[in-house]
């Protein structure tokens, strides 16, 4: 039986390694958190070997399909050209901070955005779903905050918004045809980010917030990436400043939020506004500062009074909004007959990860780690 087991795999593999696909080495890898060293080390070939395999530049052998295939816990048959995997994004990914994540922590999370992507690729054959539909606005160099507002608004407006709160961000996104996942706890450093990867625009939120006024917030940060840096250099302080105006202004515009805002530090109304638009009372505090409706000291009592009172900050909003694409997907997908199993099997993936994957993009949250 283990002989019978040994002569299927080798099979497999030879199969694979006629039509080996060296983006999706490089996928598993990444997907690993796997250095090109770490794995040149399980597999005892060099790193320059791997490097090559990676870059189409030489094809493995047999036994080193099969022997990578363990090394990253997947079928062999993941490596195929079967479903041919588009390569890289469209635009570099706006990862919040360059500095507090390491290299390999952006590109673990990177591939998991770019793993659901062709997961969500391969359930568009069998399911309708949203095509992308983003404004393409193209913030221009060193904009105002005026001319960040205009973009915000025409963003609404785009999207035939009714003047008043955002009623669900992440549904906006979905809406039009963004993927929207929340990481798996794969670092604790790696925070929201978003990318516009061949197939669709994608957004990540990190999930360990669990605070729906943040999410919120991040989910409109991550909107403002899409629109107006394609181009833009991510990381830098100037692009994420232009990002966090936006996602203020679109969440709480200036004219309509304006007469609604309390002309001292008052907690009571501050807190109703909270539940009113979905946002934190931090938020709150610095837009009336930022709008001339509180005074300069007022604005650092405020301020002062929020970080004695920490995080998180007293009157949470009642859920943090959740992704759906991908749950409703699959759930279409059981009731045609077709479960996890068949679903794992046919995307030549382990059925954990397939469920990671599915789980990060509905609303329950990410049950382990991947790896």
């Amino acid at each position: 039986m283990g002989d019978s087991f040994l002569d299927a795999r080798g099979r497999r593999s030879a199969g694979v390694a006629v039509r080996f696909d060296p983006l999706r080495l490089a996928l598993a890898r990444r997907l690993r958190g796997l250095r090109r060293t770490e794995l040149a080390a399980r597999v005892d070939v060099t790193p320059a070997a791997i490097s090559q395999f990676e870059r189409g530049q030489a094809r493995p052998t047999v036994p080193l399909v099969a022997a990578m295939s363990l090394a990253l816990g997947v079928p062999a048959e993941f490596f195929t050209l079967d479903r041919p995997l588009q390569p890289g994004s469209a635009s570099s990914p706006h990862f919040r901070s360059l500095r507090t994540t390491s290299q390999l922590e952006r590109d673990r999370a990177l591939a998991f955005a770019e793993l659901a992507a062709d997961v969500l690729s391969a359930l568009e054959q069998k399911v309708e779903l949203p095509q992308p539909l983003l404004p393409d606005l193209r913030a221009p160099e060193s904009p105002s905050l005026e001319q960040i507002g205009e973009l915000a608004a025409q963003t609404r407006s785009f999207f035939e918004l009714e003047p008043g709160p955002v009623p669900h961000v992440v549904r906006l996104l979905e809406t039009a045809g963004v993927l929207v996942l929340r990481l798996p706890e794969v670092s604790v450093t790696v925070d929201a980010f978003s990318a516009h990867l061949p197939t669709r625009p994608v957004v990540l939120l990190n999930p360990a917030k669990n605070d729906a006024a943040r999410a919120r917030f991040d989910a409109a940060h991550e909107l403002a990436h899409l629109v107006m840096h394609f181009d833009a250099a991510p990381g830098s302080s100037i692009v994420e400043k232009e990002a966090h105006s936006f996602a203020a202004e679109f969440l709480m515009p200036r004219e309509q939020l304006i007469d609604e805002l309390p002309r001292r530090l008052d907690w009571q109304q501050l807190h109703l506004l909270k539940q009113r638009w979905g946002v934190s009372l931090k938020a709150l505090v610095y837009r009336a500062h930022h709008l001339g409706v509180l005074t300069p000291n007022a604005y650092r009592r405020g301020m002062q009074q929020l970080k004695e009172w920490a995080y998180p900050e007293p009157g949470p909003l009642s859920t943090v909004e959740a992704p759906s694409l991908l749950q409703l997907s699959s759930e279409l997908l059981l009731d045609a007959g077709i479960d996890l199993e068949r679903l794992a099997d046919e995307l030549h993936l382990p059925t954990a990860v397939l469920s990671d994957v599915l789980q990060a993009g509905s609303d329950v949250r990410p049950r382990v780690e991947i790896g």
